[in-house]
């Protein structure tokens, strides 16, 4: 009974919150058509923002990591808020060194002196969700220490829990709601978070990265101690180096940061569209410049994974927009998103020509984070729902830009994509003409013109005899079914009270039996159900059937 009581409360305390900031545009239905410009609004509005990313900060780790993922989605908050969340602070104050021996042995089952021979008591950062000590291994090797907060998971889960809940009522009741799929959001964000308290999954990142960058020498991620790995326990690498934003101008001067710079541009350029891995988290703070002029990623607990299908569409998207062909985007995008009843198509395609025309003319460095995140928001605009993936991987391509602003100013982000998916499509083309690819077609084609004359005599034989059936999918499930049956339960119900409005007309003439008011008792008691029957089914259709439900169009339709 408590932990109801305790959801309840904090189910109020959240809608309280939201409710603050409602006229602001946050998850209530966006105001699309007046956007604020990339450079903010007025300082009351930046106000409400700071304010608004302040009390997530205050709310606990699953609103701090919620924040974040609000910052990768201008459909559902205001642009100029965009800045305010990509600023929230995940600090906390750090547990004492014995607690978190105590944790060590809960994790290890043996005392933590047993294994570390020393554990630097000041962590090297703490924030809500674990912290991250500099320790010593009896061997002698020098790890990286990432220890989870105790009776953090049993917090978070129930934050999700919450979260889970209001956006399933904000689809049912309100508009937004209907038209962003905020449920399905909350779900994809309730797994990324849960994966991220499994530090089983981040070790399994690190080896992932690590392989993928084979090809790219100038890059490296800590490699995980599997021995120490538990779902709370994270024992890595250590690896010196300083953040990519503290980098001086004389630092530069001194060592060549182009080249890594380029690298590491076009190695996340690989994992998003050749091994389908997107990177949630790749700010500055995560990116390490080593003494030897490499670069180390670290924090690799938020990877999202974009299956084959889904790939080649985004490849060929962003490609389009480096290339200027603001139709291609736009046919990209709708083969990506889901189409609302709303859907302005002429409109839609003149808002994402102008946005990539815009990007492609300009005389200054353009962001390519900026204009895939300013393609959702236009397609949101125009009553299209965008996937998440693309959100990601415009936030993915910012905060790399910043990466690259850090280390080599002068590179040419553009030049440098432009290039590298160009070489990504000919490798694909080259894949496709391979001689396995070819023989695998011909094995198909053979199989088709094999089976070819008899699916073409079975067909005609049920023909002939009259056999030949058309089965349609899903219609017994489908909304012309649904509305159907309303038909027929309303025309039925309509008969039932006609019958007993004339039944119980009939019977007003009777005299026997008892009465009732001075009519007949049975009569009365027909009569006063008929008429609240009534009263309900014409509730009931001027209620729920004024609005139709939205129709939405999936691209592959």
């Amino acid at each position: 009974m408590s932990d109801t009581v305790q959801r309840l409360s904090r189910t109020a305390q959240v809608i309280a919150m939201l409710a603050r900031y409602r006229k602001a545009g946050i998850m209530s239905g966006l105001d699309l058509g007046e956007a604020p410009d990339d450079d903010g609004g007025d300082e009351a509005t930046d106000a409400l923002a700071e304010r608004f990313a302040a009390d997530l900060e205050a709310m606990g780790p699953a609103f701090v990591k919620l924040g974040q993922a609000l910052s990768t989605r201008p459909d559902l908050i205001p642009a100029s808020w965009v800045v305010a969340l990509e600023r929230i602070q995940d600090d906390a104050t750090p547990a004492s060194i014995g607690d978190i021996e105590a944790l060590l042995e809960s994790e290890l089952g043996v005392r933590a002196s047993k294994v570390f021979a020393d554990i630097d008591p000041e962590p090297m950062a703490a924030a809500s969700l674990a912290q991250v000590h500099r320790a010593v291994l009896r061997d002698g090797r020098v790890v990286a220490l990432k220890i989870q907060r105790p009776d953090v998971a049993g917090a978070v889960r129930s934050d999700l829990d919450v979260l889970a809940g209001l956006a399933g009522t904000a689809d049912t009741v309100t508009d937004a709601g209907r038209r962003l799929r905020l449920a399905d959001w909350i779900a994809e964000f309730r797994k990324t978070m849960l994966q991220e308290l499994d530090y089983r999954i981040e070790a399994e990142n690190l080896e992932r990265f690590s392989r993928h960058f084979v090809a790219y020498p100038q890059l490296r991620v800590p490699s995980p101690l599997w021995d120490y790995v538990t779902p709370r326990l994270l024992v890595m690498e250590w690896i010196d180096g300083i953040n990519v934003t503290r980098i001086s101008g004389l630092r530069r001067t001194e060592l060549d940061t182009e080249p890594v710079a380029s690298e590491l541009l076009r190695a996340y350029l690989d994992q998003v569209f050749v091994h389908g891995d997107i990177h949630a988290d790749p700010h500055p703070g995560n990116v390490l410049l080593c003494p030897d002029g490499r670069i180390a990623l670290i924090d690799l607990g938020m990877v999202a994974t974009i299956p084959p299908r889904q790939r080649e569409r985004l490849l060929k998207l962003v490609f389009a927009a480096v290339d200027g062909r603001g139709e291609d985007v736009a046919r990209e995008m709708v083969a990506l998103g889901t189409r609302l009843e709303d859907f302005d198509e002429p409109a839609y395609v003149r808002e994402i020509s102008q946005v990539v025309s815009r990007y492609a003319s300009s005389v200054h460095r353009a962001s390519e984070g900026r204009m895939v995140l300013d393609l959702v928001r236009r397609a949101t605009e125009c009553g299209m729902r965008s996937p998440p993936e693309i959100s990601l991987l415009g936030k993915t391509l910012l905060n790399l830009e910043r990466v690259v602003d850090a280390l080599a100013p002068e590179l040419d982000v553009k030049a440098q994509i432009e290039a590298h998916l160009q070489s990504l499509l000919r490798a694909r083309v080259r894949k496709a003409l391979s001689p396995s690819n070819l023989a695998s077609e011909a094995m198909e084609l053979h199989e088709l013109v094999r089976e070819a004359p008899r699916k073409l005599s079975d067909t005609l034989s049920l023909l002939a005899s009259n056999r030949l059936q058309v089965r349609l999918a899903g219609l017994d499930d489908s909304r012309l079914m649904e509305n159907l049956q309303k038909i027929a339960n309303r025309i039925a119900s309509a008969v039932v009270i006609a019958a007993l409005l004339l039944s119980s007309t009939q019977m007003m003439q009777m005299s026997a039996g008892p009465r009732l008011f001075g009519y007949p008792a049975l009569a009365v008691v027909m009569f006063v159900i008929a008429a609240v029957l009534g009263v309900i089914l014409v509730v009931s259709a001027m209620r729920y059937d004024r609005h139709a439900r939205p129709v939405e169009r999936s691209g592959a339709e």
